[in-house]
This record gives structure tokens, C-alpha cells and sequence, in this order.
């Protein structure tokens, strides 16, 4: 069974996995940690029989904030995984006061794009050449009311 918490400084070595497995250019441990030590950062895990399979991070400052990463383990993805971890997470900073959440989506990253469209967000606009490995531009996404 999947439950879906706040990410605890154990969680670090886990996420730093999923960061290798998922990204081209992941963040490091170090990177993670400084992440979490921020006090405008949260970051929600998933987890299940006491292995996290996937997290979500943001930033907030007054009412907007940043999704800065979402992964999942490949043998739990489209099976509702990253959409509870995103719904997981506008609900808190929801709480916080945070009225309008954007983030940026790889262009060929069509499974993440339609869910966050699912989710509410809408494309605004496109970062180009923001990433690396391959070089590919952005979608910039938003959505504007939680």
C-alpha cells in the first residue's frame, strides 16, 4: 500500500536514486540536502513497504511557488504515483497561502504534460535550450488558482 508524507533527511539516498534513474542531469545528495534545508522548500514522498518509489519538491515565496523536480520508480508510473504526489502537494501549499504553482516540462515529455494539464496547469510559454542532455527547450507551465 502507497503512502504519501513528508520527506524525512532518511529519504536522501532514495531520492538521489530516483534522481539518477530519472534525469539526465540529477541532483547530487548534497544538492538534495540543501534543498531540504531551505525553509520555503517541500518535498512529499511516496512510499510503499518502506521504500520510497517517488517524491515531488517545490519552492514557495509569498503566494507562488516552484515544482523544481517529479519522479517515480519506472514500475510505478502511470498508476496514479505522480498525480497523488502532485495533488499531495498542492493541497499543503494550499494551507500555506500559495495561490499559483508553475514549473518547467521537458517539451518531449508528453506523459507529464498531459498530467499536469490534467492537474490544472496551463502552458504559458517555452524556455529555449533550457536543458541538457539532450539540449531540448521547455514548456513553461502554470496554474494559476489552487
Amino acid at each position: 500500500m502507497l503512502i504519501y508524507r513528508e520527506v524525512q533527511k532518511k529519504d536522501v539516498p532514495a531520492i538521489a536514486r530516483i534522481e539518477n534513474i530519472s534525469f539526465s542531469t540529477p541532483w547530487t545528495k548534497k544538492g538534495i540536502l540543501d534543498f531540504l534545508k531551505q525553509n520555503n522548500s517541500i518535498c512529499i514522498v511516496a512510499e510503499e513497504f518502506g521504500k520510497v518509489v517517488g517524491y515531488v519538491g517545490l519552492y514557495y515565496v509569498l503566494d507562488e511557488a516552484n515544482i523544481t523536480n517529479l519522479a517515480v520508480l519506472p514500475g510505478y508510473k502511470r498508476i496514479g504515483v505522480g498525480e497523488n504526489l502532485m495533488r499531495c502537494l498542492m493541497d499543503k501549499v494550499k494551507d500555506l497561502g500559495v495561490r499559483g504553482i508553475t514549473l518547467e516540462v521537458r517539451e518531449s515529455n508528453e506523459a507529464a504534460i498531459n498530467l499536469y494539464s490534467k492537474l490544472g496547469f496551463d502552458s504559458i510559454g517555452i524556455r529555449k535550450r533550457f536543458y541538457e542532455k539532450p539540449v531540448e527547450d521547455a514548456i513553461i507551465m502554470w496554474k494559476f488558482k489552487l
